[in-house]
């Protein structure tokens, strides 16, 4: 197996696994500036240019804590994957940093085996963090459950919406959608904006990948293709910061593989029918780069996406009246899928009480002031979320916040410790299942069973 789940294992194992089995850059303690020294170290997923970016951030923690020297390291990913390859391969070599940025896609493969969870500091500090979980919506906390214990703050977050060009929709005679538009509404707004186009127009582009891709197709149909179970515990969670919530877990569990579900069958067979009618392009690999320009160029009609886009569109050289954002549609339920990031302690770590003190700074509304400036992510802060998009959103901005106020069953990508084997047995299958005939369907996705099944095999 090429899965990270499979590689973190070798690395783990120890310092003799490197150089055999793996096949990215080995590391060392060269690769983290400063290693040597009493800083806490800090390691993101970016380039030298976004280390840099955050030397405010650490002025300011600094100037609250001037006994906590830090030092922000890039280690540049191809994607969240490459990113975690990387971080496993400094742990086994023995120069791990001590704090580490994390997404949802790796948020349960480091509770599982790198990170330290934060009960404790949590719980220690409870008084003055009310604040903050006053401010977070639970459903992002959850995300970060693993088992009963919870492993990151929520610092920033994207929900999947449904971004619309304002020209195709006045084109095609079109008005916003309600907000509990239907699968049937999308599909007659399409044919819609299909007649009135010319040229290379589509009226829906979407991407390969777990956010944004087939997911949440799945999730308004009231499915997913690995059965969405929970963990029992967190009370300790609930009964401290949420006592007014109901139904929350010890985080969210993935083990059972569920592609031939009659409702994920179904999902699929809808996403075929778009691309057989030439209103939905097929499935691109990759990520959003590509997109933001095409819709920019007003060649697309809707995409589903987060918040993340507005400060992309805005460098693209659209206004706020170019584009829109609305809900996703619904099937049988509305329930949006999400990612979210936040650091992660790692277990290795000598300086836990330090890295705690990281943590906080950085989700207080000052220090998410500092670290969210612009519209290029939605804050985990409901109040400086509002801050954010009230002056750059389109007209709707409120509905990327309201998306958990809204739809509370809202939930993130499934990310099992075994994520990236997960996604590339997804992206692997999507394309067969949803190109050509409707047969290929079911093939496709009992192809896709057996590939999870592998996937999730606990090594």
């Amino acid at each position: 197996m090429s899965s990270l789940s499979r590689r973190a294992f070798m690395a783990l194992g120890g310092a003799a696994a490197i150089g055999t089995g793996l096949s990215w850059r080995r590391l060392s303690g060269q690769d983290i500036p400063g290693r040597n020294t009493d800083a806490l170290t800090i390691a993101i997923n970016g380039t030298a240019q976004d280390a840099a970016a955050n030397q405010g951030l650490i002025n300011a923690f600094n100037k609250v804590h001037p006994d906590i020297p830090v030092r922000i390291t890039p280690i540049q990913g191809a994607d969240w994957s490459d990113f975690f390859a990387k971080i496993l391969t400094l742990v086994a070599a023995g120069t791990a940093p001590d704090v580490v940025n994390v997404a949802t896609e790796g948020t349960q493969l480091f509770a599982e085996r790198l990170a330290y969870p934060l009960d404790e500091y949590v719980m220690r500090d409870k008084a003055s963090m009310q604040e903050y979980f006053d401010d977070v919506h639970p459903s992002l906390v959850e995300s970060f459950m693993y088992q009963g214990s919870l492993f990151q703050l929520p610092m920033d977050w994207n929900g999947c919406n449904m971004f619309i060009s304002s020209k195709a929709m006045e084109r095609a005679g079109l008005s916003y959608p309600d907000a509990d538009w239907t699968w049937d509404d999308f599909h007659t707004n399409l044919r819609a904006m299909r007649k009135a186009a010319t040229g290379s127009f589509r009226p829906f582009f979407w991407t390969n990948r777990l956010f944004g891709g087939v997911v949440p197709w799945l999730y308004t149909n009231d499915t997913s293709f690995i059965k969405p179970e929970r963990f029992s515990g967190g009370d300790w969670m609930w009964k401290q910061f949420y006592p007014k919530q109901t139904g929350r877990s010890g985080g969210y569990k993935w083990v059972q593989p569920n592609a031939e579900d009659a409702k994920v069958v179904e999902s699929f067979e809808f996403m075929q029918e778009l691309i057989a009618e030439n209103l939905a392009s097929s499935p691109v690999q990759g990520g959003g780069n590509e997109l933001v320009s095409r819709f920019s160029e007003g060649v697309i009609g809707m995409t589903p996406a987060g918040g993340y886009w507005v400060e992309g569109l805005k460098e693209a050289g659209m206004t706020r009246s170019d584009y829109d954002a609305t809900y996703f549609p619904k099937m049988r339920t509305q329930q949006h899928q999400f990612g979210s990031a936040g650091y992660a302690i790692m277990k290795s770590s000598k300086k836990r009480d330090a890295a705690w003190e990281w943590i906080k700074f950085c989700a207080s509304l000052d220090g998410m002031k500092i670290v969210r400036r612009k519209p290029d992510s939605c804050s985990a802060r409901r109040s400086w979320n509002t801050e954010l998009y009230r002056n750059s959103g389109p007209k709707h901005w409120q509905i990327f916040y309201d998306t958990l106020d809204k739809y509370p069953t809202t939930a993130p990508i499934p990310a099992p410790p075994q994520e990236a084997a997960v996604e590339t047995a997804l992206i692997k299958n999507v394309t067969n299942a949803v190109t050509g005939s409707r047969k290929n369907v079911k093939a496709a996705l009992a192809t896709l069973q057996r590939d999870l099944e592998l996937a999730l095999v606990k090594e």
